[in-house]
């Protein structure tokens, strides 16, 4: 399914509390296509770096962005708002705010927290980031992926102009 990709993205949570990590790269790393990776609360940004450090095609991207085939990426992981579990990888909002105002106006933004309000239901409550939500109200992104809200895989919404997806584990395809 890779290959008829002209770029791969992973939203994160490549690891279950830690565990499994570099199963899942290992698994991965035969992509050849260029691959953005994001860490997800699951894994920290340092431990997901390392495991990548053999899968040649992947950059991971935690408040970075990369330009692909002249298309920009900008990505930011960790559970945000943090979670109530011990073992997440989270950031607090002012931190994910400060973050988030490097990303460059119609960069296609890959997050792990979905922003608040949006594909990110749980519970009967909304669980996404705040700062999340005003990076693409303000920058405008034309796309922004996200995962974490296990209940919200595959909800779609739009903030203004953006598409926002939730994409859960499963594959898609997406025309930018």
């Amino acid at each position: 399914m890779s290959e008829e990709a002209d770029v791969v993205i992973g939203a994160g949570d490549f690891a279950s509390m830690h565990f499994g990590l570099g199963r899942t790269i290992d698994a991965l790393s035969s992509i050849t296509k260029p691959t953005v990776l994001v860490p997800g609360n699951n894994e920290s940004d340092d431990a997901l770096s390392r495991a990548c450090a053999s899968f040649s095609s992947a950059k991971v991207l935690h408040g970075e962005s990369t330009e692909i085939a002249g298309v920009s990426f900008f990505g930011l992981g960790a559970g945000i708002p943090p979670t109530p579990f011990p073992w997440s990888f989270d950031m607090d909002e002012q931190r994910a705010a400060e973050t988030l105002e490097r990303c460059p106006e119609g960069a296609i933004l890959i997050v792990h927290s979905p922003p608040k309000g949006v594909v990110d239901e749980a519970f009967g409550r909304n669980l996404g980031s705040s700062a999340v939500r005003a990076a693409i109200e303000s920058k405008g992104p034309p796309l922004a992926l996200c995962g974490h809200i296990h209940q919200a895989w595959g909800h779609e919404a739009k903030i203004g102009a953006t598409r926002i997806v939730n994409v859960g584990p499963e594959g898609k395809f997406f025309d930018v």
